[in-house]
């Protein structure tokens, strides 16, 4: 009785660590699957699709308790907004392996947009960190023939919006008991009709849905497995692990990106490449390590 008392917990690590990998592969393998998506739809209609989906399924959550949500999960939705259409027209511009190295500079971003809106000063060890990820994203561009197009700014400018965001939440939700999920339904559900709204104002609006099974296939994928099962999986494990030990394991999604996009989509990165994205992995990891 003793041991099987022992050993629970550790079966429960292990069972976060293995569905938190799995998190780490849907996520990486999202940038491919939203490049494919989006041969046969506009940028604007696919993501009004996916996080349409995304809040009808998430609707029931915004009941009771859930309206707390409505007022931080508008102005977050906004920021999510700008996040999506950012990283989405970067994808398409770009790499799906650039795509997912290039959206991971986030977690180094944080800590300097935290000073800038906290006031909390970064931890001077996060500079070799901050070295690593500038050295990292010139070789992946390049190196001395350095070829940074406009997908690898757009990817960039998204992780900076995603660390605004990240602060922008902390600060919304700090003082108020908001439930995580009728928060995400505010948020998909803003971000979604903002990307309708603006694809149908633009000249020519956005043509009529597409039939191609691959792309409901992909939007369906996107919407259960990369929307709403890895942020649940990320929240139950954050309640049984450490977050260094989670970030740890997050931190192998952009490998698993570019993985997924030499292998199924037939990309092709050389060596230089391969060592930028391993620098910014490290730079990532480097930066969860210095902000425990």
């Amino acid at each position: 009785m003793t041991s099987l008392t022992l050993s629970q917990p550790s079966r429960l690590l292990q069972a976060s660590d293995l569905l938190l990998l799995l998190v780490a592969l849907v996520w990486g393998t999202s940038y491919g699957v939203a490049k494919q998506a989006l041969d046969y739809y506009p940028v604007l209609g696919f993501l009004a699709v996916r996080l349409g989906i995304a809040f009808l399924l998430l609707a029931p959550q915004l009941r009771g308790a859930g309206r707390r949500a409505l007022r931080p999960g508008l102005a977050s939705g906004l920021v999510m907004l700008a996040i999506f259409v950012c990283e989405t027209y970067g994808v398409l511009h770009t790499s799906a392996s650039n795509a997912a190295f290039l959206i991971s500079l986030c977690l180094v971003f944080t800590p300097f947009v935290e000073w800038l809106m906290l006031g909390q000063r970064p931890d001077p060890r996060l500079l070799p960190a901050v070295a690593a990820a500038l050295l990292g994203t010139w070789l992946l561009s390049g190196g001395v023939d350095l070829q940074f197009n406009l997908g690898d700014g757009l990817m960039l400018l998204a992780a900076g919006i995603r660390a605004f965001g990240v602060c922008l939440i902390r600060r919304l939700t700090a003082d108020s008991q908001v439930p995580p999920l009728a928060f995400m339904a505010m948020q998909t559900g803003v971000a979604g009709l903002g990307c309708l709204l603006i694809g149908l104002a633009l000249p020519g609006g956005l043509p009529p849905l597409p039939t191609a099974q691959a792309f409901w296939l992909g939007s369906l994928y996107l919407v259960l497995f990369a929307t709403l099962f890895a942020f649940y999986v990320q929240n139950w494990a954050l309640a049984r692990s450490s977050p260094t030990r989670v970030s740890l394991l997050m931190g192998s999604e952009p490998l698993f990106g570019a993985l997924f996009a030499v292998l199924w989509l037939n990309e092709a990165l050389n060596l230089q490449a391969w060592l930028g994205g391993l620098l910014i992995v490290a730079a990532t990891l480097w930066t969860s390590l210095a902000r425990r």
